[in-house]
Order: C-alpha cells, then sequence, then structure tokens
C-alpha cells in the first residue's frame, strides 16, 4: 500500500533548481515547451519519408491527444518517429501514401489485438543489442537519404544507393542549401552549449526549434532561392484506401509497422520510467508504465492517425524527455501538445511555408546520427553483443528493417550455441600433480576432448578438476563419474573444485561460485548431482567432492537449505526421522574446522553405499559451538565475496532506502524474501511487528526512535509493515484472557489491542488476500494487524510530516510461511469494502 498525503503546490525541482510548478500549471509549461519541439520535427520526418508535409502533423496531433489519453505511461509523449521513417517511405514508394495509410490502421488493429492479449512485455523479451541495432540501422538510412537534401539534392530509393550517388552529389553542391543546412546544424549542436546567464533563459527554447528558426530567418532575408514547406489546402488532404497489391506483402508491411512501433514505444516507456525515478522523488512521480494499456494507446492513436490521413505513431523519446524534463506531472502535458499542433496546423501555415526544407533535412539528420547512441554500443561492447548489434545494423541498412531483425535474432542465437558449445579444456602437471580445468559449459560436444584429458592423467596421480561453469550435461557428468571412479581404484586421489579453488563439497555444491556437476548449477541429488546416484568409489571416497574424498562436507542432501545447516537441521530432518520419528541429529558445517572435521563424522549423511542407522547421529550442535560453525561458514564462503562491498558501506555509511518493520518470529528473513543486501533496508523486528502509537499508555520508545532516525536522519523512501502468517502474538491476543498476570509480553501486546479490536469492529473494512478469504481468525487478525500498524504509524510527528510533504511511502507486506509467498497490500478497498493483499509474482 502507497500512503502520500495532498502534494504541496511546488516541488523543488531538479538540482536544487528552485520549486517546479504543480497541477495544470506544470502541464501546460511542459506541453509548449514538447510542442515546440514536436512541430519541426513532425515536418521533418513528414519529408524524409516522402508522404505530405501534413501528415507529420496530422500524426503528432493524435499522439498527444489518442495515444496521451490511452496510452499508460502518462507522461510519454507520441507521434511521428524516426524509428518509423525508413518503413513509410519504403511503403510510400511500393504501395502510394493513401495504401500506406490502410496499412497504418491495420498496424493498430494489430496492437490493439496484442494489447488484449497481454503480450506487452513479450516484446522486450528481444534482446537489447537487436533492437539497439535496428534502431542504429535505421538512423543510418535515415542520414544517407537526407544528407543528398542538406547538400542540394534528391535522395535515392535505399541507403546503397545514396552512398554510390554521394560522390556525384559533392560534385555538384548547392550552396544555398548547404548554408541554410549548415547553420542549422551548428545551431542545433552550439545552442546547449551556450555558456553563462544568457545560455540559461536561451536554452528555454528548444534547439531544434531555435536551429529552424534561424535558417529560416536567414532564407528569408538573404532572399535564397531554396524549395520550401508547401502545406496545401487541408480540403486536399489525402485520406486511405483500401490496400492494394500482394497480400503477402500486406501482411509483411502491416507486421513491421507493429513490431517497429511496438518494440520502440515499449522501450521508451521503460526509459521514461527509469529517467522519472532518477530525476524525482517519490511523492513527485506518476504511476509507473502500463505496457499493455500503453500498446492499447498506440494502437488506438495509430488507427486514428491512419483514418485521417496522417503518419504511423509510436512514442518519441526525445519529446518525452523533453516532457519530463519541463516539469510534466500528468497525461494533459501530452494532450495539450496535440491540441498546440492541431491549432498551428490552422493559423500557422504561413509561417511554416517559410521554413526551407534544407533546414527540415538537417534536423532530420541530426536525429539519425543520434539514434546510433555510443552509450548504447558501450553497453553491447560490455556485454559481448557487438556480432549481433553490427549484423543487425549492416542488414537493416542493407536489406531493410523486418530483414534486419531477422537476421540479428539469427546471428544472437548462433552466438548464444557458440557460447554453449564452446569449453576450453586444458592440462597443467606439477611435480606430479595434475590439474584440468574446464571452462564453460561441459556438454556432450565437449566430452572427446574431456575423455582424452583426463585419460592422459597417470592412474597414481594426484589430480584436481576444476570446473569453471554452470552447467554439466549427462553425457560429461557420466564420464567424469566413470573416469573418477577408476582413477580412485588405481590408488589415485581427486579434487573437485570450482571456480578460484573452491573445493565443491559432497553433493556436489562448490562452496562459491564453482558449477555443480550435474544437469545444472544447484542440482539435486538422483538429478545430475553424483552422489545421488546411489554409488561411492573404492576407499570409502565421496564421489565428485572433496580432496581424495577426505573433504566431504556433511552438508545435507538437499540443497535448498544448505546455506543454512550450521544452525538448523533444515532438510536432513527428512532422512533421519523417516526411521526415527522423535530424534532430530544436526549435520555439522563440515570444513570449518579443519580438514579432518568432515571425515566420515558423526552427524554426516551416509552414502546409498554406506547404511548407517540414524539414532548413531550426534546431536545438533548447540551453543557457542552451533554459533561458531555458522561463523566460520560465513568466513569461509561469504566474507571473500561481500568484504569489498562491505569496506565501501563502512567507508561510506548506510543510506538504505526502506524502514523494514516486521516480526522478530525466527521463519521471517528479511533478506531472503527481499532479495536485499547490506546497507538496503533498515530493520526493526519486534514481538508482532507492532508500532506503538505515540502517547500510548507503556509506549516503547525503541521502535519510536527507530522510525524517528530513518525517516529524519537516514531519509528513507518508504516505511514497509510485515506481518506473516502463523505469528505467535497474534494467537497470544485471540486467546489471551482480562484476568491473566501482567508479564512484559502481555504490556507489549497491549499495543495489538487496537488490532483486534478493528477486526471486531463493523466501522472498519476488513482485510483479505486477493482470491481467498482468510483461512481461520489468526490469518484475519495478522492482515488485519499489518493495516492498523500502518495507522499507528501515520500518528508519528516525523512521518506525518513527510507524508504531507509527499516524500514518504507506506507499504503493508504479508508473508505466507507455509507457501513462501508474499503479498502487498494494494491501494482503496475492493467491491465488498475490504482490503486487499495482492500476491507478487516473479516478474513483478
Amino acid at each position: 500500500m502507497t500512503t502520500a498525503a495532498t502534494p504541496p503546490s511546488t516541488t523543488p525541482g531538479p538540482d536544487g533548481a528552485g520549486p517546479r510548478p504543480k497541477g495544470l500549471h506544470a502541464d501546460l509549461s511542459a506541453s509548449v515547451a514538447v510542442f515546440l519541439i514536436a512541430l519541426p520535427l513532425s515536418l521533418g520526418i513528414a519529408l524524409a519519408t516522402g508522404a505530405p508535409l501534413q501528415a507529420g502533423l496530422v500524426a503528432a496531433a493524435v499522439g498527444g491527444i489518442v495515444a496521451g489519453r490511452l496510452g499508460g505511461a502518462p507522461l510519454q509523449v507520441s507521434g511521428p518517429t524516426a524509428g518509423l521513417t525508413v518503413v513509410t517511405a519504403g511503403l510510400i514508394q511500393h504501395y502510394g501514401w493513401r495504401t500506406t495509410c490502410a496499412i497504418t490502421v491495420l498496424a493498430g488493429c494489430c496492437q490493439l489485438g496484442l494489447a488484449f492479449l497481454r503480450t506487452a512485455r513479450s516484446a522486450l523479451l528481444v534482446s537489447p543489442a537487436i533492437m539497439h541495432g535496428m534502431l542504429a540501422g535505421i538512423g543510418v538510412t535515415i542520414a544517407l537519404a537526407q544528407l543528398h537534401i542538406v547538400l542540394g539534392g534528391t535522395p535515392q530509393s535505399s541507403a546503397v544507393a545514396n552512398v554510390l550517388g554521394l560522390p556525384a552529389q559533392l560534385a555538384d553542391l548547392h550552396p544555398a542549401a548547404l548554408g541554410v543546412s549548415a547553420l542549422t546544424l551548428c545551431v542545433l549542436l552550439l545552442w546547449p552549449r551556450i555558456p553563462g546567464r544568457a545560455g540559461r533563459a536561451l536554452r528555454k527554447v528548444p534547439a531544434a526549434l531555435a536551429a529552424v528558426a534561424a535558417a529560416t530567418a536567414l532564407a528569408a532575408l538573404a532572399g535564397l532561392d531554396l524549395p520550401r514547406v508547401d502545406l496545401p489546402s487541408w480540403s486536399s488532404h489525402a485520406l486511405p484506401e483500401l490496400p492494394q497489391g500482394p497480400v503477402l506483402g500486406i501482411v509483411a508491411a502491416v507486421l513491421t509497422i507493429t513490431l517497429v512501433g511496438s518494440v520502440e514505444s515499449l522501450m521508451s516507456s521503460v526509459a521514461t520510467d527509469k529517467l522519472i525515478a532518477s530525476g524525482r522523488g517519490t511523492g513527485d512521480r506518476p504511476p509507473r508504465a502500463d505496457l499493455d494499456r500503453e500498446l492499447r494507446g498506440q494502437g488506438a492513436a495509430n488507427i486514428a492517425s491512419g483514418m485521417l490521413g496522417g503518419l504511423p505513431v509510436a512514442a518519441v523519446a526525445v519529446r518525452s524527455a523533453a516532457n519530463v524534463k519541463s516539469g510534466a506531472v500528468s497525461r494533459k502535458s501530452a494532450m495539450l501538445h496535440g491540441l498546440w499542433v492541431v491549432l498551428a496546423a490552422g493559423l500557422l501555415v504561413p509561417v511554416l511555408d517559410l521554413i526551407p526544407l534544407a533546414a527540415l533535412a538537417a534536423l532530420v539528420l541530426a536525429v539519425g546520427i543520434q539514434v546510433v547512441s555510443i552509450t548504447h554500443l558501450r553497453t553491447v561492447t560490455r556485454y559481448r553483443e557487438v556480432l549481433v548489434y553490427a549484423a543487425t545494423i549492416v542488414a537493416v541498412v542493407l536489406g531493410g528493417v523486418l530483414e534486419g531483425v531477422a537476421v540479428g535474432v539469427a546471428v544472437a542465437v548462433a552466438l548464444a550455441m557458440h557460447r554453449l558449445a564452446r569449453t576450453r579444456i586444458t592440462l597443467d602437471e606439477t611435480d606430479g600433480f595434475h590439474r584440468v580445468r574446464a571452462r564453460g559449459q561441459l556438454t556432450f560436444l565437449a566430452v572427446p576432448r574431456l575423455s582424452r584429458v583426463l585419460n592422459s592423467i597417470p592412474h597414481e596421480g594426484h589430480a584436481v578438476i576444476e570446473l569453471d561453469g554452470s552447467f554439466i550435461d549427462h553425457a560429461a557428468y557420466e564420464i567424469l563419474q566413470d573416469w573418477q571412479d577408476t582413477h580412485l581404484a588405481h590408488g589415485g586421489s581427486v579434487e573437485l573444485t570450482g571456480r578460484g579453488g573452491t573445493a565443491i563439497s559432497r553433493g556436489g555444491q562448490a562452496r562459491s561460485t564453482g558449477a555443480s556437476p550435474g544437469t545444472a548449477a544447484g542440482a539435486q541429488p538422483g538429478q545430475g548431482s553424483p552422489t545421488g546416484s546411489g554409488r561411492a568409489p573404492a576407499g570409502g571416497s565421496t564421489a565428485i567432492g572433496g580432496a581424495g574424498g577426505h573433504r566431504g562436507e556433511g552438508r545435507g542432501a538437499h540443497q535448498c537449505c544448505r546455506p543454512w545447516t550450521p544452525w538448523q537441521n533444515h532438510c536432513d530432518h527428512r532422512a533421519l526421522s523417516a526411521t526415527h520419528p522423535q530424534t532430530t541429529a544436526h549435520l555439522p558445517a563440515g570444513g570449518a574446522g579443519g580438514a579432518g572435521e568432515g571425515r566420515e563424522a558423526a552427524g554426516t549423511i551416509p552414502s546409498a553405499a554406506e547404511p548407517r542407522d540414524a539414532a548413531t547421529a550426534s546431536p545438533r550442535r548447540r551453543g557457542a559451538g552451533q554459533l561458531a560453525s555458522g561463523i566460520s561458514a560465513f568466513q569461509r564462503d561469504t566474507a571473500p565475496h561481500v568484504r569489498d562491498e562491505l569496506a565501501r558501506l563502512a567507508r561510506e555509511g548506510q543510506r538504505p532506502s526502506q524502514l523494514f518493520l516486521t516480526c522478530a518470529d525466527s521463519r521471517l528473513v528479511t533478506s531472503m524474501i527481499t532479495a536485499s543486501g547490506p546497507g538496503d533496508l533498515f530493520t526493526v523486528r519486534n514481538v508482532g511487528n507492532l508500532v506503538p502509537p505515540p502517547g500510548a499508555e507503556a509506549t516503547d520508545d525503541s521502535v519510536a526512535a527507530a522510525i524517528e532516525y530513518a525517516v529524519d536522519v537516514l531519509k528513507v523512501d518508504s516505511i514497509t509493515v510485515c506481518g506473516h502468517s502463523g505469528c505467535g502474538a497474534m494467537q497470544a491476543l485471540l486467546t489471551s484472557h482480562p484476568g491473566a498476570p501482567m508479564t512484559p509480553l502481555r504490556r507489549w501486546l497491549r499495543h495489538g489491542l487496537p488490532s483486534l479490536e478493528r477486526m471486531a469492529s463493523r466501522h472498519h473494512a476488513w482485510a483479505r488476500i486477493a482470491g481467498r478469504l482468510p483461512a481461520d481468525a489468526v490469518e484475519q487478525l495478522c492482515l488485519t494487524n499489518v493495516v492498523q500498524q500502518l495507522d499507528h504509524l501515520r500518528a508519528h510527528e516525523s512521518v506525518a510530516r513527510r507524508l504531507a510533504e509527499g516524500t514518504l511511502e507506506l507499504h503493508g507486506m504479508y508473508f505466507h510461511v507455509g507457501e513462501a509467498q508474499a503479498y502487498l497490500l494494494s491501494e482503496g478497498e475492493d467491491f465488498f469494502d475490504c482490503r486487499v493483499f495482492d500476491s507478487v509474482g516473479q516478474n513483478a
């Protein structure tokens, strides 16, 4: 649940640039800024596609009004976009303008269908290298075409033809067009870099508008004879007609516009969310983008734009970023910008007719170059996907968008297969000590090389097999297992390690990042883990794990709870209790106390070849021994990996983003259920996750002090109250008797009595989990208690102040221990006036 009071009329601007206006005034100001950017760009994109110039204005107006009203990203701005320029230009050349409008309508229908099927997020599964390569290829194609207009010529029909025609065009320059274009590009480049107070004032005018205005003024004052914008009468504006041409070609065209427009819009939505999150506080952010709704809005906009004779519509990153940075707070900004475009198309035609086409071409040329982002290139280089990126660019430039995406997908698949199949296996020998290193995934393709290297090791020698990968298939596992059995039978010794030499424990688990020998990293016994095979090598050695069979860790057979076995008999009790249900034995952490501690020690699970009565297992280690064992496991396994991060936190101090208030129940591991790490959560735990209200009798100042410190000193962005199923404090509240003696626990639980009263009251909404009613009275009270403690939080002065400022959020959470499922308290109440906890899925 998110709670924030009505924000004040102003909010601090970015970088401390004074207060930012709120409400309609902010949207009005931002809409004007976006309109001034959209007007020249819409005309330039229409010019680049070969469509009527009015089509760009129609698309800009429809994108602002229709997509702005119906879309799922409130601050995103839609209109004609550079990403669709090449596709649209090809369709106009092949089918004509009116048929292209009909194709745009059909593409909008396809987007509506995809949105109703809720497939929006599926579009984001395509590799970013392919998407960025597609946009970069489109940018190169645009730049090559517009370069001819900048030089005073006419673009050719393809990128290759434009490249081949450049020498002739350079030999026949048109000085007037070149001068206007050069001025446009210079203003675009230098406008954001004007220094001083004058620069800050001038930068309020968008660079694109300033560049086109300067070029227009030069052409008019110098009397240059140049082709200019020519907006014919709206009475002769062309509208769509029924598609004519090969059916497969029409279908391919529709799918291309659907694919490119949808992916570009959805990527822009995600980017806009990131821009908002990085530049605004929690109380100044609109809701995150609903991608399926955004796809519906884009589909409706394309249908409207095509029906009205406009270009295809998609979200435009440049205009969206300008909208966010200009202080827009709602979707009214995008809609108002569309209204200004409509007014300009009707009232500013004489002014627009003065714009030289060379200035618009230079503007679009700059946009095409900017699409080839250096940031994207660095990203794909870091993730070793330059080949996919480059192949997609080349294929888009040479063949087209659809062909380029197909080539990019093929290269990405081929690269993934190559990485999966590529395994380097080396053998080093030093003083009779043999080390085999396997870099990469061990699959059946690597079996011949692996077998050849393993068989070259003398039978009596000591061998270390170092696996640096995360996957071993069945064929490779069998080779390793059979070779190890043979090697040990002839008197040799074997140690299996992961990356960096960390020994892989019994059960196939690496102590740190080494690969597990099985079907995948973390495979359970019987599913690829060697000890699950039921065999033990000769000499009592552990199968694939431990040095020479003497480093078995004594950990449980189940890997899900391996890190916790020094503390609890989490999974191993299943095997023991099958024979002795009343006996619970603990398995000590092997290897913590030296090389000999894990050797067939009491408490280790025997392998299938070594049956042992469970009653002979040692009792669970307790007290200092248990604590020392757990600490030793941390120092050995975890500390080396987190030492640098903890050192940074020690230098910089803590800056948690959330105060997490939850129950002291030992089953509630906050870092596990929130996937958080050091420095992320400021955690307060007590019996029953209670928040004593200020001024209450027997108030506990420790909770209030923690709240004040988190809110006023640490400046956390949100506070979460987390309850859980089977809470003992709630059970105690339900079964308490008024005459019972007052103990410290009973005095503390008095802060939970308002929750009990709220549950019994008819004047408060109940709380439930989405899709079902509470299982029993205890669960009902656990849910109600979360809602009540949030009310107690609001009564604290520091919390109330931050809520009023709009800089703090409150969340309610419920964790069902038995289901391992988290639920978040949603906004408002449902049809039955209940507060609802919604489940959190894997892709939330």
